[in-house]
């Protein structure tokens, strides 16, 4: 069986419809979502309508900044406002704009679930088992990894929030994969992030995959929103963040 597995949308529509085209013409019957659908994107709306009515086959956590949706007070703003201003215009402009039942749909969203899939116990989380914004990056060391996995059993790790793919083989025989992001990547290339998994009978292959979409509508759109920061928004989703290590 192959699964989609994706994280990290963004409220980015463009990014996400070529990312299913892909995925069905791979001929994935079902997709894990791990979390971050709306936050600092394009179109918060339709992606949180096409999520909620049109997608019946997905299985979906809560991401930190769903919680954040879900969960927002101006203290939260506030605090957020002086670290990282941008995110913090985006976060009360989508609080504006996405309606009660959408940010309903986002505060009952889990924040972790286990599967069985074809005799392989996966395990989805947004950041790590141990907290939804804590990064598992490329060129970590193993030791951390194993770290930050303790106590989980799980054949299969699946996670998402850094933007970043990558993937680890541990010493205790469990596989860890980020599978990036959807919707904001940051590895200097503006192709959309996800992961198909084949699973077969206890076994299962990974494979990462970049999917080109219509970067440049997007951004178009993102700007059109207006508040301060939607430009540099823009900007990164046209020449996207390499984030160093």
């Amino acid at each position: 069986m192959k699964v989609a597995v994706i994280s990290d949308i963004h409220g980015n529509w463009q990014a996400l419809e070529s990312v299913i085209a892909d995925y069905q013409m791979e001929c994935c019957e079902r997709v894990l979502c791990l979390g971050d659908l709306a936050m600092a994107g394009p179109q918060p709306n339709e992606v949180l309508d096409y999520i909620i009515n049109r997608a019946p086959n997905w299985t979906i956590i809560q991401g930190n900044t769903d919680k954040m949706i879900a969960e927002f007070d101006l203290k939260m703003y506030d605090k957020m406002s002086k670290e990282f201003p941008i995110m913090a215009n985006a976060l009360l402009d989508d609080v504006d704009i996405i309606s009660q039942d959408k940010k309903q749909f986002l505060k009952e969203l889990p924040p972790r679930k286990q599967l069985m899939i074809e005799g392989v116990s996966v395990l989805m989380v947004h950041g790590s088992p141990r907290r939804n914004n804590e990064d598992i990056l490329p060129n970590m060391k193993m030791s951390e990894i194993q770290e930050i996995i303790s106590g989980e059993t799980d054949n299969l790790i699946l996670c998402g929030h850094t933007h970043v793919p990558c993937g680890y083989q541990t010493l205790s025989s469990q596989t860890v994969v980020n599978v990036g992001s959807v919707g904001r990547p940051m590895t200097g290339k503006p192709f959309a992030n996800y992961a198909i998994i084949d699973f077969d009978n206890g076994s299962f292959t990974v494979e990462h995959r970049e999917v080109e979409y219509a970067d440049s509508l997007a951004a178009d759109i993102i700007r059109q929103r207006g508040f301060e920061g939607a430009n540099d928004l823009a900007n990164q989703l046209i020449v996207p963040v390499l984030r160093h290590f």
